[in-house]
């Protein structure tokens, strides 16, 4: 049973020449995870925004099931805390925007930063966090209205190698622990095929170019150097080869014509 299915989906931005998304059509069922996967300028972000409720479609619908309506939580590229609250308090600020700060709400801030590694930080300001840290108080901020889908737009972009490794990881624990759903955007082939349990892929234009099933069940980080991994990682490098040579081939094709 589909939890989330967009049937046509297209969004034009005003005065935009061409659609940002365009048609795409797909569901995803209850505890699936979907990694949204493109280029830069794909319409992913857009895609993300339209499932949270920022933005809406100008063609075709998207339906949402009634359990998840109003039970999603969006984090952005960047931390965006607060500067002069500390870790404590950045997390406590949707539950005060929301009326709910209540004590015993209040009670589950602290038990969850400790459980993504910031024991030894609760008092912390964000100038005093790396950026991993920051991003770690941004998640804990998104979960702490106990989301039933969390969005999460390109969030380790920013982040170096080895601490986006970890992020991804933290991530895939907090799966398992909460029964975490989420649709995660990137613009990584590893980190999608890693975090997803089905991959959307997005070309230049907006619309799907492939849709499918992940088929690892086994997200211990030994998994990416694995010989199924790494074919399912060479198969979309090999779709983006594509994309970009399709691309190259349109602009050649205008310039000639003009």
């Amino acid at each position: 049973m589909s939890v989330i299915a967009a049937r046509h989906l297209s969004k034009r931005f005003p005065d935009a020449p061409e659609e940002a998304v365009s048609g795409l059509s797909f569901t995803l069922s209850a505890n699936e995870c979907l990694s949204i996967l493109g280029p830069s300028g794909c319409g992913k972000t857009t895609l993300l925004r339209i499932l949270m409720g920022l933005e809406d479609p100008t063609d075709g619908s998207i339906e949402i099931s009634q359990e998840l309506m109003g039970g999603m939580s969006y984090v952005f590229q960047e931390p965006r805390l607060v500067p002069w609250r500390n870790c404590v308090e950045n997390v406590r600020l949707p539950l005060e925007l929301t009326g709910t700060d209540s004590t015993q709400n209040c009670e589950r801030i602290e038990p969850l930063l400790q459980q993504l590694g910031l024991a030894n930080r609760l008092h912390h300001f964000p100038s005093e966090l790396s950026g991993g840290m920051q991003m770690r108080v941004a998640l804990a901020r998104a979960l702490i209205t106990t989301p039933k889908v969390l969005l999460l737009d390109e969030p380790f972009a920013a982040l170096d190698e080895r601490t986006r490794f970890h992020m991804q990881d933290l991530l895939q624990s907090l799966k398992a622990e909460l029964g975490l759903q989420y649709v995660f955007v990137t613009h990584s082939i590893v980190e999608a095929v890693y975090l997803g349990d089905r991959i959307l892929l997005m070309d230049e234009r907006g619309t799907a170019r492939d849709w499918r099933e992940v088929p690892f069940t086994d997200r211990e980080h030994s998994l990416k150097h694995t010989a199924p991994f790494n074919e399912l990682v060479s198969l979309y490098s090999n779709l983006f080869a594509e994309m970009e040579s399709a691309t190259l081939a349109n602009s050649s094709a205008a310039v000639q014509s003009q």
